[in-house]
């Protein structure tokens, strides 16, 4: 016999689908905006799938897609009603017991509420499925991944943030990269960082703390906007920042970057795709993913990104705006410059095109000075650049000393990353911005 729903919003009247999933219940379809479009079905992405699942305009059901459509509806169990319980403690009181438990133990807070207690109880006892060895492996073999592969990564997570329909419309409507985008830009990009050094499956650790910290963000993000939205908006689309949406996000950011090298020539095995996955695996479930989402495998996670990215849907009224809002930012308000502008920003757009598809790029730049830009010859030459970068790093692999090699780029995290946080700190820090408690939401909620 199945559990008995737990509701997402207690108290009120609330949308069916509104509720928590248990084991046996019946799946809930996909919201209506989760249709297939072939704006996603871009050269790149069938480059980087086809070697492992069959890649279709329509992509095949599986029991963990349907499980995927099913956990749109829904956010994060255990951290959504924590939010709640800090709204009637005090956001400010609730998070010094959150950072006294994270430092010292959950035993160390005084009289916390049963929800953090709950919080804890999943955050210090890994699941039966977790491998620290093979965590580890899996992080050292992500970050032994091409620049080019993880520009592909940025650049796709970039698209999915701007142009797809759920997480645009969140980003828009929190209206964090209009308003504060030094900040958000500098929190990014630490993030990222933070979980490609060593020890982050520590439960001790700096990292660890960081990415429970982000769990935090969005679920009060998810509740503010759950809130603004109404039922009316969920009905359409689902939650906001949604359990799947951060399982999917999760599986594109482990899995793109040793993809596009594959696809480049530089082949990696199955069961080495399969630790990578792991370690991005445990980064979701540490982010509040239910376990019954979480991949186990690199082909189920493709599956499912597949599923996903073609689900995407998009572009939104947030997508014009946002991109309109950073192009006046950064673009003259003098016509004339303003096409120089746009003409000398064509090769950049051109490496985009390259790595995260036309289609796309059309998409995200359509209310921009960047609409009619055009992309070739800028495109083919971006596509020899970053084939040569794999190229190199194939031929690097052949040669002597390669695992030492390997291992030295983990030791301190990814490199790559680590210059983009000092880069994102010097601007952040020109905009008054020093630090990334990711507490820019404690003022969301009430």
């Amino acid at each position: 016999m199945a559990d008995s729903p737990a509701a997402a919003q207690p108290g009120a009247a609330r949308h069916p689908h509104d509720y928590y999933y248990r084991a046996g219940m019946e799946l809930r379809p996909a919201p209506e905006t989760a249709a297939v479009s072939p704006l996603w079905l871009t050269r790149p992405h069938i480059e980087q799938f086809s070697p492992w699942i069959t890649v279709r305009p329509v992509p095949v059901q599986t029991p963990l897609t349907r499980l995927f459509d099913d956990h749109r509806w829904q956010g994060d169990e255990l951290m959504d009603a924590l939010v709640l319980a800090f709204t009637r403690l005090g956001m400010a009181r609730g998070r010094r017991m959150l950072d006294r438990a994270l430092d010292h133990g959950i035993d160390a807070v005084t009289d916390p509420p049963p929800e953090l207690v709950a919080l804890f109880r999943q955050l210090d006892d890994p699941p039966g499925w977790f491998d620290a060895g093979r965590w580890e492996r899996g992080r050292r073999l992500w970050i032994n991944a091409s620049l080019a592969g993880k520009l592909t990564m940025v650049l796709s997570d970039a698209m999915g943030t701007f142009v797809g329909a759920e997480v645009s419309a969140a980003t828009g409507q929190t209206r964090r990269f209009l308003a504060d985008f030094r900040r958000r830009e500098l929190e990014t990009v630490s993030w990222f960082y933070e979980v490609t050094r060593p020890g982050g499956a520590d439960r001790r650790s700096p990292v660890f703390k960081s990415i429970v910290r982000v769990r935090l963000m969005h679920a009060q993000a998810r509740l503010a906007l759950r809130r603004i939205w109404g039922d009316g908006h969920f009905a359409r689309h689902g939650n906001p920042i949604s359990n799947a949406m951060t399982m999917g996000a999760a599986v594109t950011f482990g899995l793109l970057p040793p993809l596009f090298d594959h696809a480049h020539g530089r082949r990696i095995s199955p069961d080495d795709l399969d630790d990578v996955m792991l370690y991005w695996a445990y980064i979701a479930h540490l982010m509040g993913v239910a376990d019954e989402l979480i991949p186990r495998n690199a082909v189920d996670g493709l599956r499912m990104a597949h599923h996903m990215i073609l689900t995407a849907g998009g572009p939104t009224e947030w997508t014009d705006i946002t991109v309109k809002a950073a192009a006046d930012h950064v673009f003259s308000r003098n016509p004339v410059l303003r096409r120089l502008q746009a003409h000398a920003a064509a090769p950049v757009v051109g490496l985009v095109s390259a790595l995260a598809g036309e289609s796309l790029v059309r998409a995200l730049l359509r209310a921009s000075p960047l609409a009619t830009v055009r992309l070739q010859p800028w495109q083919a030459i971006a596509e020899r650049l970053v084939h040569l970068n794999v190229t190199v790093r194939r031929v690097g692999d052949r040669l002597p000393g390669a695992r030492r090699r390997m291992n030295a780029r983990a030791r301190h995290g990814d490199a790559w990353q680590r210059t983009g946080l000092a880069l994102a700190a010097r601007r952040a820090a020109r905009s008054g911005v020093s630090g990334t408690p990711y507490d820019h939401h404690d003022t969301s909620v009430r």
